[in-house]
């Protein structure tokens, strides 16, 4: 029997209670025999993969490897990612580089198919690497099919630990968030940027987020970003504008309702 998160509160109450349950639950989580059958199977067989064609004709490889980088959903998508994993990332044109997210770049890095070296799969230890990414996404996964919001906030932390250690510029971190779809709604939702601001262009968007970073988090430099501190601020600003929202939601949904329910009846 596959352990399910328990997730019986939402919102900040939720992210506390999660948070404190957090290395239990994950524990259990991936003590699951789904889990456990596609992290020992990944880890047996990858070291047989010397190709991208060889991990896209493998649905069980491909599903793990995918899942490691929240790209589950691209499942079907072989001749995309088969483009992504053998074009690497050292060239500017690479499809890797041209997809505004930054998860197939991380994804083809990973793999390192186009390396002269030779693939990472070859290396002691990269299936357990790989199959704990997915142990970790598939348990965020879990927590989403109950509450989506907390699977961004669990997104975010883990991100926004990575790029605030990446080797790069200033405004490469803040395009690394906008090229990032979950966590780019995390900001989005913290920042109350309204749906019209993706439709904007890139630049305004990155002057805009600066902007609103700095003002309302005390954030200008995202390599700050590795705080803990910094990213509670951030997660629990996200968790109560969309906990406001959703109430906002529901009290009109309620209003409509009884706005339908005391219209006299047409007979």
């Amino acid at each position: 029997m596959n352990f399910e998160p328990v997730v019986p509160l939402s919102g900040l109450a939720g992210w506390a209670l999660l948070n404190r349950t957090l290395d239990r639950q994950t524990d259990l989580f991936s003590k699951s025999p789904v889990i456990q059958r596609d992290t020992e199977y990944f880890e047996r067989n990858i070291g047989s993969v010397r190709t991208a064609e060889d991990l896209v004709s493998d649905r069980r490889l491909l599903r793990v490897a995918l899942g490691a980088f929240g790209l589950q959903e691209d499942i079907n998508s072989r001749a995309l990612i088969r483009k992504v994993l053998e074009e690497g990332t050292d060239r500017d044109d690479a499809l890797a580089n041209r997809l505004s997210d930054r998860r197939y770049r991380q994804l083809a890095e990973a793999f390192a198919f186009a390396d002269n070296a030779g693939p990472r799969t070859q290396l002691a230890g990269f299936g357990a690497e790989i199959a704990e990414k997915f142990r970790r996404m598939e348990f965020e996964v879990a927590v989403g099919n109950q509450d989506q919001a907390l699977r961004l906030a669990m997104n975010a932390q883990r991100d926004l630990s990575e790029i605030a250690s990446e080797d790069s510029g200033f405004n490469t971190k803040w395009l690394r968030i906008l090229g990032t779809p979950p966590l780019r709604r995390v900001f989005e939702a913290a920042l109350g940027l309204p749906q019209s601001f993706a439709q904007l262009d890139l630049d305004r968007q990155l002057d805009t987020i600066k902007a609103r970073s700095a003002r309302q988090l005390d954030l200008s430099d995202p390599a700050r970003l590795g705080d803990p501190e910094v990213q509670e601020r951030l997660i629990r600003r996200f968790l109560l504008r969309d906990q406001i929202n959703s109430i906002g939601v529901q009290s009109s949904q309620s209003i409509a309702l009884t706005l339908l329910r005391a219209a006299p009846r047409a007979f």
